[in-house]
């Protein structure tokens, strides 16, 4: 065993007994396992938050996208910067509602606005799909990394089995409780080695991060501009615009919300959090110093040229501690992930179809689908060879359906109708799907349109699909409604 291994199971080792050890002195009832019994004040609540933002797809997606794409990459900083501007009003309407009403879950939030329990199936059922990539790119960046660091020691697969088995543990065990705390060791460590990184790799390589640009610029000037066609102005705002809006529909972010202790922390953090994301920067930094020093990684090895420029310049004690910082992005997030999906799969689906299930059945029932949600992600991140990337633009489009029916239910005269929010999101969510399996872009569907009609992101147009057919169902079934009630009157 290596020391840059060794380094990596130390702390592989002691986010295991974190997590364990945050069940310490708590009954673990289903809203303490779920929403930590809604007690996290602001600095829980950032690094949870934070956690779901700066995942394996910062170290490598970022930088593999910064590599490959160039300023492309640069949608990153912008969606999460406007999600956060979304957020400062939406999270505590959504905190305050789910308080009142006693909530612990997203198709709990569902089922109660729009008085639907099929609806709560639907919306939880969506999350838990939408989410399975996300935990793929979390399980198959983690195998990347430690492999990666390890200088081949160990492979990827055996390298994500271990960190799954690890993550569904401690989640089994603590819930919420253990994501925040091994949170805490994986923010501090992420926060110094992507900073050092980012700053230190364009110094050594260039002479500062303004020289390092000036190379790019001279031996590659499209990467430092968005395109004209593909990855041009047109994709990167529908891309931006879909993703902000999708941030705070994503299950694992409405977990985090119900967790805190009040409006204010939500609000507080979503001013701090909105400075945190400059971090990506540094990430960029590395992703265009690996462009010039190990040109020629094509596709998804992209990912590999944060690992592969450190490894090519530090010493393997160092290359350890950014393969350890690694391993923590993707074990925060994936626990959150499983958590708050198989609370929704037990919650929404489970109890709706046993109405007569006890709080401990419930319980038992969210574990178990915990389990094989943790079990189909890691048969995926084995068998899936998808760029990081791209599996984080799939999640978003698959989870923001839920989110015009979301925003909507917070007008005073809301005119969707659960019949409505249903169909709508089942006509985004097969859109979604269609135009993967297809690999349909808009030059397909719209082939004589102009060019930045054609660079449209799929996604945005499946959110499009989705408002229209809500808004229809939502007028011809309240008319019905209108209907029905004038006969009973009639009759009566």
């Amino acid at each position: 065993m290596n020391i840059s291994l060794l380094i990596m199971l130390l702390f592989l080792l002691l986010s295991l007994y974190l997590g364990v050890r945050a069940r310490k002195g708590k009954q673990m009832s289903m809203e303490e396992w779920a929403v930590g019994g809604r007690n996290f004040g602001t600095i829980f609540i950032f690094l949870l938050i934070a956690g779901e933002v700066y995942t394996t797809f910062t170290f490598l997606g970022g930088s593999g996208w910064a590599y490959s794409k160039g300023s492309a990459a640069y949608y990153v900083i912008a969606y999460i910067t406007l999600a956060y501007v979304f957020a400062y009003w939406l999270s505590p309407k959504i905190w305050s509602y789910a308080t009142k009403n006693n909530l612990i879950s997203q198709g709990d939030f569902y089922e109660s606005k729009y008085k639907s329990p099929y609806l709560g199936v639907l919306v939880s059922v969506v999350g838990a799909i939408a989410m399975v990539p996300y935990i793929v790119l979390q399980y198959k960046g983690l195998g990347i990394i430690v492999s990666q660091a390890s200088y081949q020691t160990i492979s990827p697969a055996a390298a994500s089995c271990i960190g799954a088995l690890v993550v569904t543990i401690y989640v089994l065990i603590s819930g919420i409780h253990g994501s925040a705390w091994t949170a805490v060791v994986k923010d501090f460590l992420i926060l110094v080695v992507v900073i050092f990184i980012g700053i230190y790799l364009p110094f050594h390589y260039f002479g500062g991060v303004q020289p390092m640009f000036e190379a790019v610029q001279q031996t590659n000037p499209q990467m430092l501009i968005l395109a004209d066609e593909g990855l041009s102005v047109s994709w990167f705002i529908s891309t931006v615009l879909m993703t902000s809006m999708g941030f705070y529909v994503l299950p694992t972010t409405f977990a985090v919300v119900l967790t805190a202790k009040g409006e204010k922390q939500l609000r507080k953090n979503t001013m701090t959090l909105s400075l945190y994301t400059l971090l990506l920067l540094f990430v960029f930094f590395v992703g265009f110093t690996a462009f010039m020093q190990i040109p020629g990684l094509q596709g998804p090895e992209g990912d590999l040229s944060l690992l592969k420029l450190s490894v090519q310049t530090f010493d393997p004690w160092f290359i350890g501690i950014i393969g350890a910082a690694g391993l923590l992005t993707a074990l925060v997030p994936a626990s959150v992930m499983l958590m708050s999906s198989s609370t929704g799969l037990a919650r929404n689906l489970y109890k709706v179809f046993v109405p007569g299930a006890t709080e401990r059945q419930v319980s038992v029932a969210s574990k178990l689908f915990l389990i094989l949600l943790s079990g189909i992600s890691f048969y995926f991140a084995l068998t899936g060879g998808e760029a990081l990337a791209l599996l984080n633009i799939m999640s978003y489009s698959l989870v923001i359906q839920i989110a015009p029916s979301l925003f909507l239910s917070f007008m005073k005269n809301n005119f969707v109708t659960k019949y409505g929010a249903f169909a709508g999101i089942v006509a985004g969510e097969v859109m979604v799907i269609y135009i993967n399996m297809t690999g349909t872009t808009m030059s397909t569907l719209l082939p004589a349109a102009p060019q930045f009609i054609k660079d449209i992101n799929t996604g945005f147009v499946a959110v499009l699909v989705n408002i229209i057919v809500m808004s229809i169902v939502s007028v011809i079934t309240s008319r019905a409604v209108v209907n029905r009630k004038e006969v009973n009157q009639l009759e009566t």
